[in-house]
């Protein structure tokens, strides 16, 4: 069983020092309490559990903490995706929800598994998720100031659970400033895939991810025959012509647990139970 988990790149606002340690503690704590949720519970249920911590702490863009748009509003994207089933649900662009990732789980009963903007929202509230503001007053100055974020900020889960099954859980609070009913990668095989092989969930610049297809491109490599080290750098090469900003984490169904990313820093945590690997 092992878990690794990301935050996105440590490149937004308000970086320094003490964000940089508040950010490795919360990790290294989120990455902890997903393991031991993982003792007893599928993979699947372990990226949904994990990734909705991420989502609860402002420290990071997803959930509670994501960007404003251009017009005022947070809108935000998440999906999931079983390795074992290979079946993949999410929201792009819901409004006034807690976890986005809960509602995406939610929609994998449903024959129609990706909802976006206001038929997800709509559908949220449908199925018991209250109205919720994901708004803190940093991201509001931020907004007001006209402070652009370098939109590299997503948070996402992978996990092999004691089945030798993987699945994975990405979910972010957008770029900030964009056009609403811009797409992000989170909610698309781009940034979040998974198969028997292997499991990607990506961050960094959705747009990059999205023309280097990254999760898919690696998970479908893996499965061709590539090693997992082989099939990173490759897909990370093809990202160099136009120099894509992007960082992926990984696992593969040998439990081999790997991460890089196309420009520093991307800020993850892994857990086999005994050893924690933390960014620095």
């Amino acid at each position: 069983m092992k878990i690794i988990i990301h935050g996105g790149f440590f490149s937004e606002s308000h970086t320094n020092s003490e964000t940089k340690i508040a950010k490795q503690n919360a990790l290294m704590e989120i990455a902890r309490k997903g393991f031991k949720f993982l003792q007893n519970h599928s993979a699947l249920e372990t990226v949904v559990y994990t990734v909705s911590l991420l989502e609860d702490d402002e420290l990071f863009n997803a959930g509670i903490g994501s960007q404003i748009q251009s017009d005022g509003k947070i809108r935000m994207s998440a999906s999931l995706m079983d390795g074992t089933t290979q079946k993949m649900s999410g929201v792009i662009n819901i409004e006034d929800v807690k976890n986005p990732i809960q509602v995406a789980e939610k929609l994998l009963d449903f024959e129609d598994k990706v909802l976006g903007g206001e038929g997800a929202t709509n559908f949220a509230r449908q199925n018991g998720f209250e109205e919720f503001s994901t708004e803190i007053p940093q991201r509001r100055e931020e907004y007001l100031a006209k402070k652009e974020s370098t939109g590299t900020g997503t948070v996402g889960c992978v996990a092999l659970d004691a089945e030798g099954k993987l699945a994975v859980a990405t979910s972010t609070g957008g770029k900030g400033f964009e056009i609403p009913g811009r797409i992000s990668d989170s909610a698309t095989v781009a940034g979040n895939y998974a198969n028997q092989d292997c499991a990607v969930s990506c961050t960094g610049v959705g747009e990059d991810i999205v023309s280097g297809a990254v999760a898919a491109k690696i998970v479908t490599r893996l499965t061709d025959g590539f090693s997992i080290d082989k099939a990173f750098e490759k897909t990370f090469d093809e990202l160099k012509p136009f120099d894509g900003f992007a960082g992926a984490i990984a696992i593969d169904k040998s439990g081999n647990v790997f991460h890089q990313d196309s420009h520093p820093m991307m800020v993850f945590a892994s857990f086999d139970g005994k050893e924690f690997e933390i960014f620095d």
